[in-house]
């Protein structure tokens, strides 16, 4: 299992969109996004565990009930740190879906906890999946992957790739998901 865990790293290293150019200084362009795909809409989340903010274990099943949205992620990945921020905007004045992120980081809270004490960032999660089975479980080998969840836990669409999460196609994505 170990060779399959560091192929799948290394592809998502690889799969890791460098940051832009003209990116501003610890932000994503203006209206940057990544690509739209909407081929898995309708498949069922996956119940496969990954690692709770204090260590426990948590599935994205446990979410169902209202929309989720999970970002996949990675302190190493400069388009994730990048989009960072607004999500974090996001997840703390949008109530009309979950959000949640799931670092890729295979050191987990050890690396995460610090980066997030960094940042600032109080409204986003700190969950973990040390060992990528999210990446692999979604068939993704890039980061970031963010992905939407129907209340029910159907897919809506997925994004491969930085968003500029306060920009207008990701506000269109999401108000068409949530209903407005």
């Amino acid at each position: 299992m170990r060779p399959l865990i560091a192929c799948l790293l290394m592809l998502a290293l690889a799969a890791c969109d460098s940051k832009p150019k003209d990116a501003p200084q610890g932000g994503v362009p203006a209206e940057s996004v990544g690509r739209v795909d909407i081929s898995q809409r309708g498949k069922q989340m996956p119940a496969i565990p990954f690692t709770a903010p204090g260590g426990g274990p948590a599935t994205l099943t446990q979410f169902r009930g209202k929309p989720l949205m999970v970002n996949l992620w990675a302190t190493w990945c400069a388009p994730c740190v990048a989009e960072m921020p607004t999500l974090e905007k996001m997840a703390a004045e949008d109530d009309r879906f979950r959000l949640i992120t799931v670092s890729q980081d295979l050191e987990g809270a050890k690396v995460i906890a610090p980066f997030f004490k960094e940042k600032g960032f109080k409204a986003l999660t700190q969950y973990a999946d040390q060992q990528n089975v999210l990446m692999a479980e979604l068939g993704t080998e890039t980061l970031p992957t963010t992905v939407f969840y129907d209340a029910t836990g159907k897919e809506l669409w997925r994004v491969y790739g930085m968003m500029d999460w306060r920009g207008a196609p990701a506000k269109k994505l999401i108000d068409d998901a949530v209903g407005g």
